[in-house]
């Protein structure tokens, strides 16, 4: 019998072999990277040494994993077994002799090429696919406790904002790397275990969307756009992401960037009541950037209305032209439109939404606005 630790994991791994056999995939292996962690609670160290779960499409899954590695694992008898394997073994080996007869396998998207060569070559005369197309849709559609865990997240990440926005971060005086440091303590100090990312670009350098932190030193004047993110912890050993992105400026702003924001303001929130059960990423996209077109900066506007998120900061589903695939109950994906003017200025605002038969349930409640600074 599973205990109720193995409870999500049993489920979510008869789910994958229901859509393995609905592809025709025999087996699934899936190494470093989130699908391992979503499926069996465990999060391989990215080391030269293999740890690959075998999950066939019938029979028992195992976690072929380093001996010394073996310690770390929360074994969990009822949804995989763990073989572990020593310094001079053979793990490529050991997964193609559990793979066995399979003809069709679908391997992690993030396995490192020298083992997916290597089983390739054990392995000839087989199909191969990216286990995304297996797991992907899975992992879009999220549960009760995963949202539970998103919005713990988007809480946690709403604090920090909250702190940047009422003046607790220094700002002028400050080089954005050390502002950037700043917010990943302050992720960490409210309950993240780790911290994915803390964009911070002031002035002219946020009209980088990637901006890079350095020396800039954070003068009045400037806007200061901060885009972080942190993983939240669960019970399970899976954790999920939280990412917001809000902007402050320090001093009264221009009206020109002013002007710009309340364009931008209008876009997220045309996108995020628009995004609604049955619509499709691209009808969402389109909201956002029909507003931001209509006002001139069209150009402006450089990357996707949104992506998924969960395990991973950037899953499915994707909120940008192209994507036919309707939102369903359980997807929870970003708002984040910008407008960037090299040379001059940029801005973003970003909220964490989840998609509900009753409409969109948005995670960020910190301020909105471009809140002013003394800095």
């Amino acid at each position: 019998m599973a205990g109720p630790d193995d409870a999500p994991f049993a489920e979510r791994q008869a789910r994958v072999r229901a859509a393995m056999a609905a592809r025709g995939v025999d087996v699934l292996l899936v190494s470093v990277g989130p699908d391992l962690p979503w499926l069996i609670g465990y999060e391989a160290m990215p080391l030269e040494r293999l740890t690959m779960l075998v999950l066939p499409r019938e029979g028992e899954a195992t976690l072929v994993v380093p001996e010394l590695e073996v310690p770390r694992v929360v074994e969990r008898p009822d949804t995989f077994a763990v073989r572990g394997w020593g310094e001079t073994d053979d793990p490529v080996g050991i997964v193609a002799a559990l793979a066995g007869a399979a003809r069709s396998i679908a391997v992690g998207d993030r396995t490192w090429a020298r083992f997916v060569v290597a089983l390739q070559h054990e392995l000839p005369g087989r199909s191969w696919i990216a286990a995304s197309a297996v797991t992907g849709p899975l992992r879009a559609g999220k549960d009760e406790h995963e949202i539970a865990a998103l919005s713990a997240a988007a809480a946690a990440a709403d604090r920090v904002a909250a702190a940047l926005q009422g003046g607790e971060v220094a700002l002028v005086g400050r080089t954005e790397a050390q502002v950037s440091a700043e917010l990943g303590r302050r992720l960490l100090a409210e309950g993240h275990h780790r911290v994915n990312f803390a964009i911070v670009a002031a002035g002219a350098n946020a009209a980088s969307p990637h901006h890079e932190p350095g020396g800039r030193v954070i003068a009045a004047g400037d806007i200061v756009l901060c885009d972080f993110g942190g993983t939240w912890p669960t019970a399970h050993g899976v954790g999920y992401c939280s990412d917001i992105t809000r902007c402050v400026h320090i001093g009264a702003p221009p009206p020109e960037v002013a002007e710009a924001y309340a364009v931008l303001h209008a876009a997220q929130a045309a996108a995020v009541a628009g995004a609604q059960v049955g619509r499709t990423g691209a009808e969402v996209d389109e909201l956002a950037r029909a507003v931001i077109r209509d006002a001139g900066f069209g150009d402006r506007f450089v990357h996707r209305t949104g992506h998924g998120i969960g395990v991973e900061e950037h899953e499915d589903p994707y909120i940008v032209a192209g994507n036919h695939e309707p939102l369903a109950a359980g997807h929870a994906f970003s708002i984040e439109p910008g407008i960037y003017v090299p040379g001059c200025w940029g801005m973003r605002l970003e909220d964490i939404v989840v998609a509900a038969d009753a409409g969109p349930v948005v995670l960020n409640r910190a301020d909105r606005s471009l809140v002013v600074v003394d800095g």
